[in-house]
């Protein structure tokens, strides 16, 4: 069975750091693409950051560029979003997500519609 499991969120001050972590069953995360999404209360839900299969390459939002890191840890076979510089509008819902239809995929073949979602996990920057 496929599934995935975000944990890490919680409340932060601004300026402060989290890392969020996607823990994998039912497919080896080294051969798939993988996402972080994210929703804030009245805006739809954007991609933050890609991983391509084999760590060929990744991508992040404008918005998160120089302040989060994506990884994986194939021996865990875990997905990680190492947030740092957190500012108030990083508020919201951060989910995992992976293109699991696609072996061997990249950030740039990621479908639009992916079936593989995790629950969800709250991230909130405030003082």
């Amino acid at each position: 069975q496929v599934q995935l499991v975000e944990s890490g969120g919680g409340l932060v001050q601004p300026g402060g750091s989290l890392t969020l972590s996607c823990a994998v069953s039912g497919f080896v995360v080294l051969y798939y693409a993988m996402a972080w999404f994210r929703q804030s209360p009245g805006k739809e839900r954007e991609e933050i950051s890609c991983i391509s299969s084999r760590d060929s390459g990744n991508r992040y939002a404008d918005s998160v560029n120089g302040r989060f890191t994506i990884s994986r840890d194939n021996a865990k076979n875990t997905m990680y979003l190492q947030m740092s510089s957190l500012e108030p509008d990083d508020t919201a819902v951060y989910y995992c997500a992976a293109d699991a239809g696609i072996y061997g995929g990249t950030c740039e073949t990621m479908r639009k519609e992916l079936e593989v979602w995790g629950q969800g996990t709250l991230v909130a920057v405030s003082s």
